[in-house]
């Protein structure tokens, strides 16, 4: 057999719990073919010796049926996750890194930050995308300029659209402007889980998760979708704000989900006539339940009317301004993130796919 013969045979073999085989998945590293001696290298994201297991019997007998019984294969797995948030479900593992973006309370500016982190991480040269799971107020499609984006579809999936180097679903992709949506719980966590099963996000890097203010029902069934890699609380800094941040840190405690750190947003305000900050509404106030929490603050972000204008027409800050001083800081805070996936603090790609 030659080499392509090898990868049309392998090719016939789905990774244990889905319909996708291994060649397609990318996890088949080298093929050496010398004599009749098959040498296979694959490198999986299981670290679950099941899994494994499953593949070198399927493999053998794909190569058993036409004839070949000389393969030696060698399958290299990550070493066993640390507990995450999904306790070893994960519907999309061809995405490294899922950020959760969460709030305590509305109207601090969560989505706004969503939007600008994720084109920031993708201006460093990663595949990113977002997912709105903002399902009562979706308002990522206006901040990107995709509010009248109309959603296409392959053969099995839908294809979220790009803007900015970002890919983003959203529900306010589906409905009708303006159009409220009523619905329970049970609805919300199906949802959620259609986002994952049916979008064809592709490989990524991050995704970022704009999620509903609070701790309710969307927040528990992602972090029990996917193994959510890291959180980032989003506040202000009066105490009413952190109160609800604080319950925000709780819920990245409770569900196993690594604190990155916390974003202080409307801190401090940048006079558009002269550059200069004033504290209108305070500043630094994260600081206390950061400590508290043993966590980082990413950025302080004043405001700024240019993020505003920016959000408004589809051209979020960092695209549309990165001059800008609250630019800079949305970048930094891009970094810090970025430093936390890849210092090993939250990295759950090797987490085990669920078998369905």
């Amino acid at each position: 057999m030659n080499e392509n013969e090898v990868k049309a045979v392998l090719s016939g073999v789905k990774y244990p719990g889905f319909d996708k085989d291994i060649v397609s998945f990318g996890f088949v590293r080298s093929v050496q073919i010398k004599g009749d001696q098959i040498a296979i290298d694959l490198e999986i994201t299981a670290s679950a010796l099941e899994v494994a297991n499953k593949l070198r019997s399927d493999i053998a007998a794909a190569f058993a049926a036409v004839g070949h019984k000389n393969v030696a294969l060698k399958i290299v797995q990550p070493a066993a996750p640390k507990q995450s948030s999904s306790r070893g479900k994960n519907l999309a593992p061809n995405i490294k890194n899922f950020v959760m973006v969460s709030s305590g309370k509305g109207g601090v500016g969560k989505s706004t930050t969503t939007v600008n982190l994720a084109i920031a991480t993708a201006m460093q040269g990663k595949k990113v995308g977002i997912l709105d799971a903002d399902i009562y107020g979706p308002n990522v499609p206006r901040m990107m300029g995709l509010e009248n984006e109309k959603l296409k579809a392959n053969a099995e999936k839908v294809l979220p659209p790009e803007r900015y180097g970002v890919k983003v679903m959203s529900m306010g992709m589906i409905l009708e402007p303006a159009q409220a949506l009523i619905w329970r719980g049970p609805m919300i966590i199906k949802t959620i889980e259609q986002f994952f099963s049916d979008i064809s996000w592709g490989d990524l890097d991050v995704l970022f998760l704009d999620m509903p203010p609070g701790t309710g029902d969307a927040q528990l069934s992602l972090a029990q979708s996917v193994p959510v890699s890291a959180g980032i609380v989003v506040s202000t800094p009066q105490t009413v704000a952190l109160d609800d941040a604080r319950r925000g840190l709780d819920m990245f405690v409770k569900m196993h989900i690594p604190i990155a750190g916390i974003i202080e947003n409307m801190s401090g305000f940048i006079c558009p006539c002269c550059d200069k900050e004033y504290d209108i509404f305070g500043k630094g106030g994260c600081a206390t339940i950061a400590s508290e929490f043993n966590a980082s603050i990413l950025a302080e972000i004043p405001i700024e009317p240019a993020i505003r204008e920016g959000g408004d027409v589809g051209a979020p800050i960092v695209i549309k301004e990165p001059s800008k001083e609250t630019a800079k800081r949305y970048l930094q805070a891009a970094d810090r993130l970025w430093n936390f996936l890849q210092n090993g603090n939250a990295d759950n790609s090797a987490i085990q796919p669920v078998i369905s």
